[in-house]
């Protein structure tokens, strides 16, 4: 039996065979080692402030864009976002919890719904910054049908279905979650034996839908919108799009280490097992710390810093949020007057 690629605080890295004997007499008691060791301790510490900045963080986003301001198509773009993180560290205590004890006690449902969260998290963030660049583009390039037809219905409707999509692409952490039990310790594992090259589908396909093809996407997007803004000679009007570069910037330098230490894990025998092992903790470790740097972005990125630090923190969310969502109705407004004014001319 090979228990070498555990669930600790990682989602995606155990893909040995286990067998589950639940009714063996344990040899001996397992005892957790985790306080002992430096880098458990230090990713525990790591994921306790993710956790709480992170829900906190995402609470207080939530409650002022959905409560506290007047709903348009950018609130409700980082509403969803917001939800989309907030959903995700509430599940967070499940692997603290793991990680400190070394063991899974919470059930086969909660092994296969708990992790699933994670991809959830990871398909609909990458979703809704596609959309938001997509939205961005378009309100660059056509101006007067973006100002026509820009609605939050038909937003909501596009949140709703990237969520869809993640969902449905966060089933097979469903599918290949199960528990085990053995020598006294029960643990939650990824069991990819049912099929043979189940292990590479999953992690190739999770690279791909969750990452590169997301990143060219929006590497599009950023470069029309650039060039557009060039022509234009708009540059000064592209304080729009700080947040969002920083949102999309955050989310792939956090995210980039774990898709790298997963598809390593495909060749795993190549590989020394403590490096990889120590590498997909770090790397989901970093990737859960998006969770808590997006509401960190709304707040410095949208004024200037000094006058946000005079205000309070729910005025300097409030109108960070705010200048953004302004900030893209004027350049709307004054690309639709230039865009008339030529078709005047011609």
């Amino acid at each position: 039996m090979d228990f070498s690629f555990e669930y600790d605080y990682s989602i995606d890295y155990n893909y040995s065979e286990v067998n589950d004997t639940p009714h063996e007499a344990p040899v001996f008691q397992h005892k957790a080692s985790c306080l002992h060791e430096v880098l458990c301790v230090s990713i525990l510490v790591a994921s306790v402030v993710i956790f709480l900045l992170g829900f906190c963080g995402n609470g207080l986003v939530i409650w002022i864009s959905g409560f506290k301001m007047k709903r348009t198509v950018n609130i409700t773009w980082y509403l969803s976002l917001a939800i989309s993180d907030f959903v995700f560290c509430v599940f967070l205590p499940f692997s603290i919890t793991n990680m400190v004890m070394e063991e899974w006690i919470f059930g086969v449902f909660m092994c296969k719904f708990a992790p699933s969260i994670m991809f959830l998290n990871m398909f609909s963030s990458i979703f809704l910054l596609v959309v938001i660049s997509i939205d961005r583009c378009v309100s660059v390039m056509f101006p007067v049908w973006a100002q026509n037809h820009r609605t939050v219905n038909k937003a909501s409707v596009v949140v709703f279905m990237c969520w869809l999509l993640a969902i449905g692409l966060s089933i097979p952490s469903i599918i290949f979650r199960d528990v085990s039990s053995h020598l006294g310790r029960t643990i939650c594992y990824n069991n990819y034996t049912l099929h043979h090259n189940s292990h590479t589908i999953v992690a190739v396909s999770r690279f791909l839908a969750g990452f590169v093809v997301p990143f060219v996407v929006i590497i599009v997007c950023y470069s029309i919108i650039i060039l557009k803004l060039r022509t234009n000679r708009m540059t000064k009007n592209s304080k729009p799009f700080k947040v969002m570069s920083a949102l999309v910037a955050a989310f792939f330098i956090c995210w980039l280490p774990y898709h790298v230490f997963v598809l390593l894990e495909l060749n795993h025998q190549n590989f020394d097992q403590s490096i990889l092992t120590a590498g997909l903790k770090v790397g989901t470790s970093v990737a859960a710390a998006n969770s808590f740097l997006n509401p960190v972005l709304y707040v410095f990125m949208g004024n200037d810093f000094k006058q946000k630090f005079k205000n309070s923190v729910l005025s300097k969310m409030e109108n960070a949020m705010a200048d953004e969502g302004r900030t893209t109705s004027r350049y709307l407004s004054r690309s639709s007057s230039m865009d008339g004014r030529a078709s005047t001319h011609i």
